[in-house]
């Protein structure tokens, strides 16, 4: 039997969803590809029933194996505090753990073991870690400062809604434009890394009326938590010394916002950016500098306080640093030069740097060090408060049990509408045929939602949901047309049915569109996942079903 050319499109396309949405190695990806690939082959020259059968069942089992080996052994990091014993050693977020001092480490729970078998302990203890980027050797008697999970099979992410978390929706108290809502996402994206939570979220949305909004979610975070840290207004002060003042830490000179900040020089090459990278010991190390801008009164204040600061061994700077605090924890310390020791200047030149195993490591931590910076200094007390319009919490296990129940309630509508088609048609060949489209067109949306990392949330799968439904909905259009008594040839009658079947793709795309500004963007998963789902329909699918059967029909 000849495989038509749509039918082939087909193949090529779920072997390279397969390869997209597989997480493992190159090897496997391959493998699982090569494999889809080979079912258009043995359907088209074998020419036994039983042999094809047979053929496609052995081949479907393989790529079932291949999927479940793909993921590498291990756990991987997914966070890792910064400045601790691990960090510096050269761990990093996204490496895989192998095995802790030689013994082997296949999951979370044999991490869990082995590290609580070692540490924490009275004397420092030799750990050795190996992972996909190599060995690291160090002497601690803490439990490492790092969050670990298993390792997926899948390249596919999960939002909050099956991940678990909690969400919360923010305003201002005052209308903000654009770019003040960008600094508030940025500034309290900051605030959440400074407390330490991984796995965050925090981007802007708007409605339909054009009102803007900021979203947190947070996975793993309790609604009082979130509360907490999101409602208060931020408070962002700089001081000079450690010694206690006023039951604060250190002298304050200035802090964030207008009030003693008049301006801070970003994206101009002039006054900000990074000077030089050198190698060092170690690795790499990068220096930044850019210009603040203080008012006259914060500048007599900083005179005043730094012109009895005597000079550190170099003679270069200052022997008190300047200590950067976001709602009263440290977040940075800086030198100052001893030029600025009792002079009234309103231009301060801040100064840093970032370092890393590598060249572009070093360069990227000392342009994320430099941004955070310059937007702590800008917005770090914010001049307006904030309101928490809704919050919303999902656990884990709430998260857990909603994708098992979503998966059995697929698997059991499914069986469901093949047991009703092949009642209706009373042919096994058009139901085989309507279930691997259906189930084609599930995979090669979630092969586009893993390319572009789209977080699949409850409306990303109600939006997948629909666009099999309707899939299924235009393959029985096409099915009636084929089977039809009618006089007209059968090209004719599927091109009439592939004519209904563009309309009601184009009424579609036009009715998702708002979707993704209608209520705050919560609904933007079910637009795009909808509209990926029958784009994928209309240029792929559906032409391919449109020849499987007219190959049935004749």
């Amino acid at each position: 039997m000849k495989i038509s050319f749509r039918v082939w499109i087909l193949a090529i396309c779920l072997a390279l969803a397969a390869m997209i949405i597989i997480n493992g190695s190159a090897t496997s990806r391959f493998l699982a590809g090569f494999i889809i690939l080979l079912v258009p082959i043995a359907l088209g020259y074998i020419n036994s029933n039983i042999g094809k059968i047979f053929v496609i069942i052995v081949l479907i089992l393989s790529l079932f194996y291949i999927v479940s080996t793909a993921a590498e052994s291990g756990v991987i990091i997914k966070s890792i505090e910064k400045n601790s014993t691990e960090f510096n050693e050269g761990l990093r977020s996204g490496m895989i753990i192998k095995s802790i001092n030689s013994e082997e480490i296949k999951s979370a729970e044999d991490y869990s073991r082995v590290i609580s078998s070692i540490l924490p302990s009275k004397n420092e203890t030799k750990i050795i870690l190996e992972t996909d980027k190599g060995q690291f050797i160090f002497l601690t008697n803490e439990t490492p400062k790092i969050t670990i999970d298993s390792i997926r099979i899948t390249n596919l992410k999960t939002g909050l809604d099956l991940s678990g978390g909690a969400r919360a929706l923010v305003n201002a108290e005052r209308p903000l434009s654009s770019s003040e809502m960008n600094d508030l996402v940025a500034i309290t994206s900051n605030r959440l890394n400074v407390f330490g939570i991984a796995d965050i979220s925090v981007r802007s949305v708007s409605d339909l009326a054009g009102n803007n909004y900021m979203l947190v979610e947070v996975a793993g975070a309790s609604p009082s938590d979130l509360r907490e840290i999101v409602a208060k207004q931020g408070k962002f002060e700089a001081r000079i010394g450690n010694k206690s003042f006023d039951n604060q830490t250190g002298i304050l000179v200035f802090e964030g916002g207008e009030g003693d900040i008049s301006d801070v020089c970003r994206n101009r090459a002039e006054c900000s950016g990074i000077t030089a990278c050198n190698k060092v010991s170690g690795g790499y190390a990068c220096n930044f500098r850019f210009t603040v801008y203080l008012t006259e009164e914060a500048a007599k204040k900083h005179a005043e306080v730094t012109k009895n600061i005597s000079l550190d061994e170099t003679g270069k700077y200052l022997s008190e640093k300047l200590y950067l605090y976001v709602d009263n924890s440290e977040v940075d310390s800086l030198l100052i030069g001893e030029d600025l020791r009792g002079q009234v200047t309103t231009q301060v030149s801040i100064q840093g740097s970032g370092s890393g195993n590598s060249e572009e490591e070093a360069f990227n931590n000392a342009k994320e060090s430099m941004n955070k910076l310059q937007t702590i200094l800008i917005t770090g007390s914010l001049p307006y408060k904030l309101n928490i319009l809704k919050l919303d919490i999902v656990s884990p296990t709430l998260g857990k049990e909603f994708t098992d129940n979503i998966i059995k309630l697929a698997l059991i509508v499914f069986a469901i509408v093949c047991a009703v088609l092949f009642i209706k048609y009373r042919k096994i060949k058009i139901t085989l045929a309507v279930v691997l489209t259906v189930f084609s067109e599930a995979v090669l949306t979630l092969a586009v939602a893993a390319l572009i990392r789209w977080n699949l949330d409850a409306p990303s799968i109600a939006g997948i949901i629909a666009g099999m439904g309707t899939g299924l909905n235009d393959q029985i259009i096409i099915i009636d047309e084929s089977v039809s008594g009618e006089q007209t040839s059968l090209k004719e009658r599927i091109k009439r049915a592939l004519f209904i079947i563009f309309g009601a793709f184009f009424t579609i795309f036009a009715a998702m569109l708002p979707l993704f500004w209608a209520g705050t963007g919560l609904l933007r998963g079910f637009a795009l996942t909808t509209l990926i789902g029958v784009s994928v329909g209309i240029l792929i699918t559906r032409p391919a079903f449109a020849d499987i059967m007219r190959r049935i029909s004749e």
